[in-house]
């Protein structure tokens, strides 16, 4: 099958990514995954939810779509979103919460704000992207700034889209592949390879175990780049000895 912007199955769409994006926040990071571009804010303050009764920290993330972020208007949602929207939000959380140590977050909160600017595909795993990014800015900052003592970042992550198309493995699956795809995956991993998390989903068939290795190899082989970008991105927010 010939990809609709002629990329090979393995190739990842054009990445743009620019820190710094905002001045009012700790954090920020302006990402594109092809035509998917989205805001992604990182944020401190210094309470936590009640639940935790020691002195660690806590990350958590919201996650929205403007209403013409796609062809068809999509209506805003209240202040408790259900279904898709809760679901990405906890996938963005819980990722970054596997990639960062709590307990060195002094007793602050971190959150996460995506703004999804335009969707073609892609919009979780570019948000997770993008996120990462942003909250190593925060904490760089923060650090600068005496509020943290220790590093607290175990090592970053990135994440990918990947699936089945018309019988045939491809990577980071734009909307008109996505909507066609017969099985959809979304991949998370860390810098030293580990797997954060993995959504595979038989949309119209399903896969056996040849097709799952197969797309985790392109997986694999697409995080390794977006790592890589992401450390050419961060060149100006070393980390701290």
């Amino acid at each position: 099958m010939t990809r609709e912007d002629g990329r090979k199955p393995d190739e990842i769409r054009p990445v743009q990514i620019k820190l710094g994006f905002l001045e009012t926040s700790e954090g920020s990071c302006w990402i594109e995954f092809g035509k998917t571009k989205i805001l992604c804010t990182a944020s401190f303050q210094e309470t936590t939810p009640s639940w935790i009764s020691d002195n660690s920290g806590w990350i958590t993330a919201e996650y929205g779509m403007l209403p013409k972020s796609s062809k068809t208007r999509i209506n805003r949602e209240g202040a408790k979103p259900k279904g898709r929207t809760a679901e990405i939000q906890r996938l963005i959380g819980r990722s970054l919460r596997a990639a960062t140590n709590l307990s060195l977050l002094n007793g602050k909160m971190v959150n996460i704000d995506c703004d999804v600017i335009q969707a073609d595909g892609g919009t979780r795993t570019a948000a997770v992207t993008g996120s990462m990014l942003a909250l190593w800015e925060a904490c760089h900052l923060m650090a600068e700034a005496g509020a943290l003592t220790e590093w607290p970042i175990k090592e970053r992550i990135a994440a990918i889209s990947v699936g089945r198309v018309k019988g045939e493995t491809m990577l980071d699956l734009c909307y008109l592949e996505d909507s066609m795809a017969e099985v959809d995956m979304n991949v998370i991993m860390t810098e030293s390879g580990r797997f954060v998390e993995v959504q595979g989903t038989a949309e119209g068939d399903t896969y056996d175990r040849a097709e799952l290795d197969e797309m985790l190899s392109f997986a694999e082989k697409g995080i390794t780049g977006l790592l890589k970008q992401q450390e050419e991105a961060l060149k100006g927010y070393p980390r701290p000895d």
